[in-house]
């Protein structure tokens, strides 16, 4: 009885990880699509793939087309083997979205150096994505939007996401941001390591095993990196090796292929030096690349593995099913 009591417990063990970031160690290939969720049969395409984990947008805050995201949830959590998928909101937490449903009809977007209103609104998108503000994230109005038992973390949490996916966190390094810092009489990175802090308090009020992934903004981890560290559960970085210019079409070949901004502190070699302060610190790294050429895309799929990096390699428009999953990848496992 003990022997097979204990043959029992290894194996749940084996199948439950007993952390929140074990999950994550568990993902091997991943999906990253936030666009065009709403079109028919968006769902099921992604629902008939092998992928881990699936990065998607939440809908249901949209002020327009809003879709059921609690259903898109139910009908992507299983793979077709049967396993679980771990399932990501995506969140832009240092911009504002002019389309989703706490945007107030009072509410002015910033232009050109005018900050809008509310005085959270810094600027308009530095990467020319429409209707996208950086904010002053410190902001006690912005942050209540997210956090607390009826912030926006809160309810994903509540409709059965694992966790948060963050994006804009570099919005710390961001230069009318730091302007904006500055007349606040704050540290920029303090105040992004505290409001990333929270969020993932709010999630674990709800889901204690609630996860938070944080993209790009590497070099964060040099301003508190045990603290940092502490605060996510896995590190995404776009643009390792190939970018696009943002808010581009699907077909539109000027959403992959380019290297252009990669010099200095952002050239790939450095990149991937301080990637690898997180890996030393026990956390997953996710990499997406945004590339069409086949010899673009065998590149990073053959680099991303050698550094430790678990890649997907698609287009910046992310509003289909990637036409170039890893090679590894089997849709029918």
């Amino acid at each position: 009885m003990y022997k097979l009591a204990l043959g029992v417990l290894v194996f749940l063990t084996l199948a439950c990880p007993a952390t929140a970031k074990d999950r994550l160690h568990t993902v091997k290939t991943w999906m990253y699509q936030l666009q065009d969720l709403y079109e028919p049969g968006a769902w099921a395409a992604l629902a008939r793939t092998g992928y881990d984990m699936l990065v998607i947008e939440p809908g249901h805050n949209f002020a327009q087309w809003p879709y059921d995201t609690a259903t898109m949830l139910r009908v992507l959590r299983r793979k077709p083997d049967g396993g679980n998928r771990v399932l990501l909101a995506y969140i832009d937490i240092a911009e504002a979205e002019d389309y989703r449903d706490y945007w107030g009809p009072d509410w002015v977007a910033p232009r050109g150096n005018r900050p809008g209103t509310p005085d959270f609104l810094i600027s308009e998108d530095p990467d020319g994505w429409a209707g996208n503000y950086p904010v002053a994230y410190w902001e006690p109005a912005w942050q209540h939007l997210w956090l607390g038992q009826t912030g926006i973390v809160a309810d994903l949490a509540r409709l059965g996401f694992d966790g948060i996916y963050l994006d804009w966190v570099e919005a710390y390094d961001d230069d009318a941001v730091r302007a904006a810092a500055r007349v606040a009489r704050v540290s920029p990175e303090a105040e992004m390591i505290r409001f990333v802090e929270r969020l993932g308090a709010a999630g674990r009020a709800v889901d204690r095993r609630f996860l938070v992934v944080a993209q790009n903004a590497p070099y964060l981890l040099d301003a508190a990196p045990i603290r940092y560290a502490a605060a996510i559960d896995g590190l995404a970085v776009e643009d390792t090796w190939f970018h696009g210019q943002g808010d581009r079409d699907w077909n539109d070949p000027r959403g992959g292929d380019r290297r252009d901004r990669h010099d200095g502190a952002y050239e790939t070699a450095a990149r991937l030096a301080q990637i690898a302060k997180f890996r030393a610190r026990g956390l997953p790294v996710f990499s997406v690349d945004y590339a069409m050429k086949p010899a673009n895309v065998a590149l990073v799929y053959h680099e991303a593995p050698r550094h430790g990096l678990v890649p997907l390699v698609t287009r910046v428009a992310l509003s289909r099913l990637t036409g170039t999953p890893p090679p590894w990848l089997d849709s029918d496992r």
